[in-house]
């Protein structure tokens, strides 16, 4: 498997841009047409598609209350961007355009935001002198591990939805290149083994495996926020 590939340079930057860079725009424009359309002509009584946006966002709304408390909901429309950013990342490829989570630069640069989030939150809701104590719990001689632990959590964040859906791009590859061969094997000039037969891994490694993914993401993000704020 190779990486993202540059798809073209930026006339008189030189400046390259990557398939993963032009993915994400179509994703983003995506999720801004998707926002326009669906609160263009709001209704008191919904019906349509504003009853499926009002569905996705009383999810969200709803699980960021119960998992961080009706006193953080200001953190909803962040996970609430985030996990829908994340979902089509991750669903992108069904379309069969490279998955920007397949690059390990967007996870870290979705892992850092939060880092920072947290770190940020914690020093506004103890301060500073509070914040830097937690690192001496329960006892001073914690703290190169606390330390250790705090750091390890964006590294956490970042591989995990990077290597299972790189992982689940490279089995459906091998997949594919193996059927293909297979096809060839029985002389049929057309690959009709790839039809049909991997559309049940397809359903796992893209659609539930990309899905878990990341709703385990903005779990993690809400509980680490939360801590940071709560302890």
């Amino acid at each position: 498997m190779t990486g993202p590939k540059i798809m073209f340079t930026i006339p008189g930057l030189g400046i390259p841009v990557s398939e993963t860079v032009t993915t994400t725009w179509i994703i983003m424009i995506g999720l801004t047409l998707f926002a326009y359309f669906g609160t263009r002509k709001l209704e008191k009584v919904p019906k349509g598609f504003q009853n499926f946006v009002e569905l996705i966002v009383d999810g969200l709304y709803s699980v960021v209350k119960q998992t961080m408390g009706e006193d953080k909901m200001r953190f909803a429309p962040y996970i609430g961007s985030l996990f829908l950013f994340f979902v089509c990342s991750n669903l992108i490829g069904l379309l069969g355009l490279r998955s920007p989570t397949t690059d390990l630069n967007t996870t870290l640069a979705w892992a850092l935001i939060t880092f920072f989030m947290v770190q940020y939150n914690g020093i506004k809701s103890k301060g500073l002198g509070g914040y830097l104590k937690g690192f001496l719990e329960p006892i001073p001689a914690m703290l190169p591990l606390n330390i250790v632990g705090e750091l390890a959590n964006p590294v956490s964040l970042s591989f995990r939805p990077f290597g299972n859906i790189t992982g689940g791009m490279v089995i459906m590859m091998l997949l594919y290149q193996l059927l293909a061969y297979l096809s060839g094997l029985i002389g049929i000039g057309i690959p009709i083994l790839e039809v049909g037969i991997p559309a049940v891994l397809h359903i796992y490694f893209d659609l539930f495996s990309g899905v878990l993914q990341a709703f385990i993401f903005i779990m993690l993000t809400m509980v680490f926020i939360s801590g940071a704020i709560d302890e």
